[in-house]
């Protein structure tokens, strides 16, 4: 068992925004090869708090302004040094992920500029699993039922 010291972690959250189309909001992201689609979200900062985070990172890769409903889930991953997908890791890697369901206040859909994600997309939920997407993908759409 490792000591929190040993390893180093990132702290994400992610909006769950559903539209009254039975679509969903997803992003891709496009650091992996070939890009996979992934709900809008990202990084917390060090002074944001995670709901702050999410809200911030969907308008970056969206231009949508989201207000968060309620917490869905906080997942979390594990991944042994130098097995991560992007960037390098010398030390073990601890994912945790904070998901909201959210719902679309103002804006304007576009996509991300010199980010991370390279597209935003209203999404048929329907044709979501048939998508090259992360695994917390999934977890959503259970979550939600579908």
């Amino acid at each position: 068992m490792l000591n929190f010291t040993e390893y180093d972690t990132r702290l994400a959250a992610y909006a769950v925004v559903l539209d009254d189309q039975d679509r969903i909001l997803l992003a891709l992201w496009n650091e992996v090869d070939p890009p996979e689609w992934t709900m809008p979200g990202g990084g917390v900062e060090f002074d944001e708090t995670p709901a702050e985070g999410c809200v911030r990172e969907v308008q970056e890769e969206t231009g949508y302004g989201v207000e968060l409903i309620r917490l869905l889930d906080v997942m979390t991953f594990a991944v042994p040094a130098g097995g991560l997908r992007v960037g390098t890791n010398a030390r073990p890697f601890k994912g945790v992920q904070v998901l909201y369901e959210a719902r679309v206040v103002g804006g304007e859909l576009r996509h991300e500029v010199d980010g991370t994600t390279a597209e935003a997309r209203w999404v048929p939920i329907a044709e979501v699993r048939g998508l090259p997407h992360v695994p917390t993908v999934d977890r959503v759409l259970d979550l939600i039922g579908r």
